[in-house]
């Protein structure tokens, strides 16, 4: 396995996904703290460095668990640690908000109806509305939870700019795992302070289509609202968290105590 690198949820592990990121060292409500090493989170993993993948190899990944869309996979196929396991998970449907976007600005009519005049920040709450209530969302997170629980450590998912398919998993997991709301929300946030990458690519799609920055910002970053929101959508739906888990996800008990055991120090 070679020599396994010890790392924190602070600082940028690796600059090339800046927002790849340990999820251990939260405090649980019941005094328990989530192990650091078993669980990342992270964005798009295909423009490692050499140097890079020398620590990314390092960490000891033995699952990479790809919250992507087809078409963003077969375009930008991950760079996968040595000896792990690979696996593609959907979490959105082809027509669902937010799978494919990139596709709507390719038409600038299109992209201002979309996107222009304040409708991007909406587009944003109907992203978070799938990931909770699509039967893609469900089958795919409890696909996520499962894994974490049962197969190989250490385990990183992830999506394209690591914030909100990765970001909801990440709620989940943190969730189910017993970290009080306000950890989860700002871990979540975190997040804002890794878009680099995003703002790059997503400043060529402005120019291209012709809407003003100021039109695509809210789709660059997170907000507690959003969070916020998917969790309220959650107890609108399902009375409680724990039912939607149990309900929605679909998640067993045994799962549920595996992914604890696991986990929790």
């Amino acid at each position: 396995m070679g020599i396994v690198t010890v790392v924190t949820n602070d600082g940028f592990l690796l600059p090339s996904a800046p927002n790849f990121r340990d999820l251990g060292g939260h405090r649980t409500k019941e005094g328990r703290t989530v192990r650091d090493g078993l669980l990342y989170r992270s964005d798009a993993l295909h423009t490692l460095t050499e140097q890079e993948r020398t620590t990314y190899d390092g960490f000891g990944i033995r699952q990479l668990i790809d919250l992507r869309s087809s078409h963003e996979r077969d375009r930008l196929p991950d760079l996968i640690p040595d000896g792990a396991e690979y696996t593609a998970i959907g979490v959105q449907r082809t027509e669902s908000a937010g799978a494919n976007f990139i596709d709507l600005f390719g038409d600038p009519e299109q992209a201002r109806i979309a996107f222009g005049d304040g409708a991007a920040e909406k587009y944003m709450y109907e992203v978070y509305r799938g990931l909770v209530t699509d039967t893609e969302a469900l089958d795919g997170y409890r696909d996520l939870v499962e894994r974490a629980a049962k197969g190989p450590t250490s385990l990183v998912f992830h999506c394209s700019a690591g914030k909100d398919r990765t970001g909801w998993g990440a709620a989940v997991l943190l969730t189910i795992l017993g970290v009080d709301r306000e950890v989860v929300v700002a871990d979540y946030v975190v997040s804002n302070d890794r878009q680099e990458a995003t703002d790059h690519w997503m400043r060529l799609l402005s120019q291209e289509s012709g809407l003003p920055w100021e039109d695509i910002q809210p789709m660059t970053r997170v907000k507690p609202d959003y969070l916020n929101s998917a969790f309220a959508l959650v107890d609108q739906e399902y009375g409680s968290f724990d039912a939607y888990v149990a309900g929605g996800l679909k998640l067993t008990g045994a799962t549920i105590e595996s992914l604890k055991a696991r986990m929790l120090a």
